[in-house]
């Protein structure tokens, strides 16, 4: 049966729905369990809250979150992260925020280009050819395979791999908050200057890139008074994408990041997530250990292609 830890969980709950000619008529109710008291529990279904009376539960479980297919969860990662120009190319989208990260300079190839792919691979060098930007194409693996054999032929360049990785936020729990972590709905000026150092020079861009999601906020953790550590959160369809997550090399390996994280999760929760996300680099293993320990799994990668003349 269900527990009080169960709220915030995913949940199938069996329930008692009538008598029809004289025998009991059961059914599943499938969602997000909300509340749980004597008297009984909800669960916020997909047509919306469901009130189930204690004496009509037969039975009832956590169940995992339904895991997002790569498109889907590449297309959200975008929109929480989005570029200062973006146009279409079929599905595929091409996105340019003045050189500043890579992500957000790239074409994503995802779903049909609307061309042979070779020809989309042209048009790809020729818009960002037009902006003096490096044509960059983000491949997310194993789904956009055919578009990497491609770029293979043609000798782009390939970077390190990057891991996508998710967790449920219900597991993101512990220590949160507190007078050393600060959320903001902007980024402060120490805030952007902390990022600058490790990030480099913002561009004018890049301040419509940072607070363009509707649901975004800045984490601020100080060590005796002074700013140690950045995060960003933005919430798109449910998940809460996590990033520009850096420390102070003196401020390492207490336990900041974690607390940014989970603050950043609390938040999210707040606000209708379900679900955390981020990208790491697949050689940064103090990072990918620290993720995993709040629950973070590898969900797919992707390589950035870069053009080699």
């Amino acid at each position: 049966m269900l527990e009080p830890r169960d709220v915030g969980h995913r949940v199938v709950v069996r329930r008692r729905a009538g008598v029809r000619d004289g025998r009991p008529v059961y059914s599943d109710a499938l969602g997000d369990l909300v509340a749980l008291d004597e008297a009984g529990l909800t669960v916020l279904t997909r047509n919306g809250p469901l009130r189930i009376p204690r004496g009509d539960v037969v039975a009832g479980k956590r169940i995992p979150p339904p895991r997002m297919g790569t498109a889907a969860l590449e297309r959200i990662a975008s929109e929480a992260w989005p570029a200062a120009e973006r146009d279409r190319l079929g599905d595929w989208q091409l996105r340019a925020t003045g050189g500043w990260t890579g992500r957000a300079n790239s074409a994503l190839a995802v779903g049909d280009p609307g061309l042979p792919l070779p020809d989309a691979v042209d048009a790809v060098v020729d818009w960002y050819a037009a902006r003096g930007l490096p044509p960059r194409i983000n491949v997310p693996l194993p789904l956009a395979a055919a578009v990497g054999a491609v770029l293979d032929a043609r000798g782009w360049l390939a970077a390190e791999p990057t891991l996508v990785q998710t967790a449920p936020l219900a597991n993101l729990t512990g220590a949160a908050g507190g007078d050393d972590v600060r959320l903001a709905p902007a980024p402060s000026p120490a805030w952007i200057t902390a990022v600058q150092r490790w990030k480099g020079a913002l561009p004018p861009e890049a301040h419509g890139l940072l607070t363009g999601p509707s649901q975004v906020r800045f984490a601020e953790g100080y060590r005796d008074g002074a700013l140690a550590a950045t995060a960003r959160g933005a919430v798109v369809s449910g998940v809460l994408h996590l990033g520009l997550v850096e420390v102070a090399p003196a401020a390492r390996r207490q336990g900041l990041a974690a607390r940014l994280t989970r603050t950043l999760a609390g938040w999210a929760r707040e606000n209708g997530a379900h679900t955390a996300m981020l990208q790491v680099e697949e050689s940064n293993g103090p990072a990918i250990a620290l993720y995993g320990a709040l629950g973070f799994q590898t969900h797919h990668a992707y390589v950035t292609r870069t053009f080699s003349a």
